[in-house]
């Protein structure tokens, strides 16, 4: 990484550890990119040049502003007989290492400030890699997001690697640098059918639009406020603040949240549509014609693949006064609300029940619901590779992939079982690796707080004559009738497999 896009990602992640993601949806799911591989959306070409003897999964190639990029669709990536892209998507320019290339998706999302407990990462370890790399856990475990990999995506086989620039242009854009300082980016949104721009570095994060509270305050520009993190902020009707007629209430309009000093505003928008590198050189003067907030128009940032933008100086949006009004003044009246609400929303979360599924292997056990990936039914008749390990039951072929397949009794030492009918396989993951293990029956879904959590007898994790897996446990589940349930750990269990495949 440059110095220039070291500088970008020093400013973008904050002393808390936060990450910054783009996020976007494709065929239902949610996915989201670090914002510094992003260089910029744009809307689907009118022409597609289609590469002879490419895999599906490569639409073609367009160009953009004079180089020719790669059209990856993400959808055949997941499942090569998904429909080739439609002029209704928009592409993503991913820029890694200096590589283009253009993913397509069906609609942009949100600008997220992830915290490190709400990130999970997936370990690729040799082999082709997986163009996802990890998980984003929002909402209280509601909303998953899967985490794509920069370097896996300009890395797909047969794929044209496409250098964003040659040796002499990066050479002319280094001079660029230093004539022009840093480049930066700026956020572009709409708004009564213009387009605006804010730079990026105030843009604190874009949201949903959720339902609005009524405020004292409301009128023409305050549509009233949100509890944004315990925090109340002022939200201000953008397209009435500059006069743009107003646009029809619909699923594409999103907040902005900017900072401004050291108050949070937000702005209620049509549209959230791209985001785009620029030059302060890049950034033409306007003529403003006296009007009244002269002072927040930066002036014109032409763009060839759509509407030029008016690039806005955010501190200025809005005069003094109107800013301690709406700023100032929700925070006065409404910060109690915010802060009692968030501590509330708080301690229900720390009550709310954790969900487990119930299974026998000769005793009572239960294991996390988000270490299952899949529950599904026992097959007697699997093959089985010559000299496996005898813990291994055969390897079962699951939505194209072959996975290996673990009784669990035979690596404990536990006597087979005489009846196979209740059998059934948990699929479990762990980064690249994904086994399936053989249990005696599943019994239930079982919804516990996390005080049910207890540390496990040691007599069964050490001495006892106790031979099952129990020897692996740390923690025991204490039901409400008294009775208990081990606690099953994938990474225990991942540790005594690997030393039993060692040992073979």
């Amino acid at each position: 990484m440059d110095n220039a896009r070291a500088a970008a990602a020093r400013a973008l992640v904050d002393a808390a550890g936060l990450e910054l993601f783009g996020t976007f949806h494709l065929g239902g799911a949610e996915f989201a990119l670090p914002a510094l591989a992003i260089r910029e959306v744009v809307a689907y070409p009118d022409r597609v040049t289609r590469m002879p003897l490419s895999p599906d999964c490569l639409e073609g190639i367009f160009t953009l502003r004079g180089t020719a990029i790669p059209v990856v669709n993400l959808a055949r990536i997941f499942d090569p007989s998904a429909p080739a892209a439609s002029a209704r998507q928009k592409i993503a320019i991913l820029d890694h290492e200096d590589v283009l290339v253009g993913l397509v998706f069906d609609s942009t999302g949100e600008v997220l400030r992830v915290r490190p407990e709400q990130r999970s990462i997936i370990s690729h370890a040799g082999g082709r890699q997986s163009v996802v790399g990890g998980t984003i856990l929002l909402a209280d475990g509601e909303r998953l997001l899967q985490v794509l990999m920069p370097d896996a995506l300009v890395r797909i086989d047969n794929v044209p690697q496409v250098r964003s620039m040659s040796a002499a242009s990066r050479a002319a854009e280094r001079a660029r640098f230093l004539r022009h300082a840093e480049a930066r980016k700026c956020l572009c949104f709409s708004a009564g059918g213009t387009s605006f721009a804010f730079a990026m570095a105030a843009v604190q994060e874009i949201i949903a639009v959720p339902e609005l509270r009524p405020s004292v305050m409301a009128g023409p520009l305050c549509k009233g406020w949100i509890n944004f993190r315990g925090r109340a902020v002022g939200i201000v009707d953008f397209g009435q603040l500059v006069g743009c007629a107003p646009a029809a209430v619909h699923e594409a309009r999103r907040i902005l949240i900017v900072r401004v000093g050291d108050e949070l505003l937000g702005f209620l928008v049509d549209s959230v549509d791209t985001i785009m590198p620029f030059f302060d050189s890049d950034v033409l003067p306007i003529p403003l014609l006296g009007t009244r907030r002269g002072a927040m128009f930066r002036g014109c940032l032409p763009r060839r693949d759509g509407p030029d933008t008016l690039f806005l100086d955010h501190a200025h949006v809005l005069g003094d006064d109107e800013l301690a009004e709406v700023c100032a003044g929700h925070r006065r009246i409404y910060q109690d609300e915010a802060a009692q609400e968030t501590g509330r929303s708080a301690g229900a979360a720390a009550a709310r029940k954790q969900v487990y599924l119930a299974f026998a292997l000769g005793t009572p056990w239960a294991a996390d619901i988000g270490q299952v990936r899949e529950l599904i039914p026992y097959t007697a008749g699997m093959t089985r590779p010559p000299g496996a390990p005898h813990c291994v039951h055969g390897m079962l072929h699951l939505r194209q992939q072959m996975i290996s397949v673990i009784d669990l009794r035979r690596l404990y030492g536990m006597p087979p079982l005489d009846d196979a009918a209740e059998c059934r396989i948990l699929v479990l993951e762990r980064g690249s690796e994904r086994y399936g293990v053989i249990v005696d029956r599943v019994d239930s879904i079982v919804h516990l707080p996390a005080s049910a959590r207890r540390p496990s007898p040691k007599l069964l994790r050490a001495g006892g004559g106790v031979t099952d897996m129990r020897t692996d446990v740390s923690e025991v589940l204490e039901l409400p009738d008294g009775s208990v349930m081990s606690l099953f750990e994938r990474d225990a269990f991942f540790a005594t497999l690997e030393r039993a495949l060692a040992s073979h």
